[in-house]
């Protein structure tokens, strides 16, 4: 039987209130597609008894729980990949320059999901820049969903997941084959810290960070809210930082402390003065 309406709108607005993350009409297929292996794992029948449950308990575990399994997880190897040529050719070779000094480079993955996206920015940092070697360089990844983190904790990915962005020379030299299961090699992994983190809450202190990715999230949030996360990610950048967002997203129409800048195909944002 389909979800009561009643029932569907409870659940969107117990996912906004958690996730920050705005099911649109169009998407609420999902929340009985996502929710019911959830429903069976807690010994509820299904998810109109999940709701009831909430309902009757206001379980914020299982409330977590819940806006953790329709959250989208979809990602990639190498994803865009001029975002990750202009990592190469401009970014990091910039900010080398910069922080000479200090020697150190720090970078956050928001949203990190399974993990692909901070294993390809180590890739990028292993493969083109032995320089940094003796320098400090960390990728702090932070998601919502203890089980994506975990996922990125443990760098083993499947062959479909490997197939999917990341080049043979790569796979080979960077991961180990572990049965049917492909392996980040420690070198990679010793490169990231994961964090869990509710972007739409108070955030723990994280420091400085030089290059922030928050990409394709932010779709998934009110215009208000994107407005807040950002303007936070401000205060956690530094004043030569860049900022790179989803090619679907935009900051047009928000009144954030960045400005639009272009390196070769690439689009990326610049703290304002």
């Amino acid at each position: 039987m389909p979800l009561a309406t009643a029932d569907i709108d409870f659940l969107r607005d117990l996912v906004a209130k958690h996730s920050g993350n705005v099911i649109a009409p169009r998407q609420v297929y999902m929340l009985e597609q996502r929710l019911a292996p959830l429903a069976g794992t807690v010994g509820l029948g299904d998810v109109t008894a999940l709701v009831a449950k909430l309902r009757a308990t206001n379980d914020r575990s299982l409330s977590t729980q819940v806006a953790e399994a329709v959250t989208v997880n979809e990602t990639s190897f190498f994803r865009d990949m001029h975002v990750f040529e202009a990592l190469r050719k401009s970014v990091i070779p910039d900010l080398m320059k910069k922080n000479e000094k200090s020697k150190e480079i720090r970078l956050w993955c928001a949203a990190c999901s399974s993990g692909q996206e901070p294993y390809s920015i180590a890739m990028v940092i292993r493969e083109h820049f032995p320089q940094l070697a003796n320098w400090k360089v960390s990728i702090t990844a932070t998601d919502l969903s203890e089980e994506m983190l975990a996922k990125s904790r443990s760098g083993s990915y499947s062959q479909l997941e490997v197939n999917r962005g990341l080049p043979v020379k790569s796979l080979v030299r960077y991961f180990e084959r572990k049965g049917s299961h492909w392996n980040a090699k420690r070198e990679l992994s010793d490169l990231i810290d994961y964090r869990r983190l509710n972007l739409t809450t108070a955030w723990p202190f994280l420091g400085q960070f030089d290059i922030i990715f928050i990409r394709n999230v932010l779709i998934y949030f009110d215009q208000s809210t994107k407005a807040d996360i950002l303007s936070r990610m401000r205060r956690s950048m530094r004043s030569d930082g860049y900022l790179f967002i989803g090619a679907a997203e935009t900051t047009i129409g928000l009144n954030v402390p960045f400005k639009r800048t272009e390196i070769d195909a690439t689009v990326c944002y610049r703290p304002c003065s």
